[in-house]
């Protein structure tokens, strides 16, 4: 089995996971919690099992982007039970797995088909945010970057193709655009479960980090700066 942990935003999640998918999950949206929440839900979730982080095959982890701070709590956490337990460490693309957590019903309910696209989008901070573009059949349309949306963003996409944007960066997001065609999946919230079908593939096909380097996944450079106001464009 392998224990799946995501703490890229406010979601604190961590996913036991078998070949057939998620076994167990535990999960709090509470904000700031992943620093007291995240070791318990991993132990919670190995005793209910009957294992030991020895019995894992491996341990994945949302690598970024996302927020900072949780992605230092994750990674950090992540490597220790690696090291520890001597199993391979998998290292997932946030937005890739906010991709895999799309399923059949949530396409079917807005409307997608099989020349739609799909925008997982993670709060960067004011009208900033990191996204990916996907095409139905998982391709990378678009590799992912860090933004500023506003309202002349994705019209260089034909109007006919169905654009869905989900994650919290999404939310934001919804006043601005102006392309037509667009849907929002309000009810979409982040989960370790999507790190199961990409964590099994990467261990299948024997793709792990290394535990002494691996580091999370930033896409940009962390700047500490006092609060001002939101400024819409570039």
């Amino acid at each position: 089995m392998i224990i799946c942990l995501e703490t890229s935003t406010t979601v604190c999640s961590v996913a036991l996971c078998g070949k057939n998918g998620t076994v167990a999950l535990r999960e709090s949206a509470e904000d700031k919690s992943h620093a007291s929440q995240l070791t318990p839900f991993i132990s919670e979730l190995l005793s209910e099992a009957g294992i030991g982080a020895s019995d894992l095959d491996a341990v994945a982890v949302s690598k970024g982007p996302g927020s900072y701070t949780g992605l230092r709590i994750g990674v950090s956490t992540a490597k220790g039970i690696a090291y520890g337990a001597r199993v391979p460490l998998i290292g997932i693309e946030t937005t890739w797995s906010m991709f895999c957590g799309i399923d059949a019903d949530t396409r079917e309910i807005y409307g997608m088909d099989e020349s739609s696209l799909y925008v997982p989008m993670l709060d960067a901070r004011r009208m900033e945010i990191y996204y990916s573009v996907f095409s139905a059949d998982g391709s990378r349309v678009k590799e992912i970057s860090a933004e500023i949306i506003d309202e002349n963003s994705f019209l260089d996409i034909p109007e006919h193709v169905r654009m869905l944007f989900f994650g919290d960066g999404a939310a934001k997001c919804r006043q601005v655009l102006k392309r037509p065609n667009i849907a929002f999946a309000g009810e979409f919230r982040i989960s370790a479960s999507f790190l199961c079908g990409p964590a099994m593939k990467s261990f299948n096909e024997g793709k792990f980090e290394d535990v002494a380097y691996f580091e999370p996944f930033y896409l940009k450079d962390f700047i500490a700066s006092h609060p001002k106001k939101n400024i819409l464009g570039r």
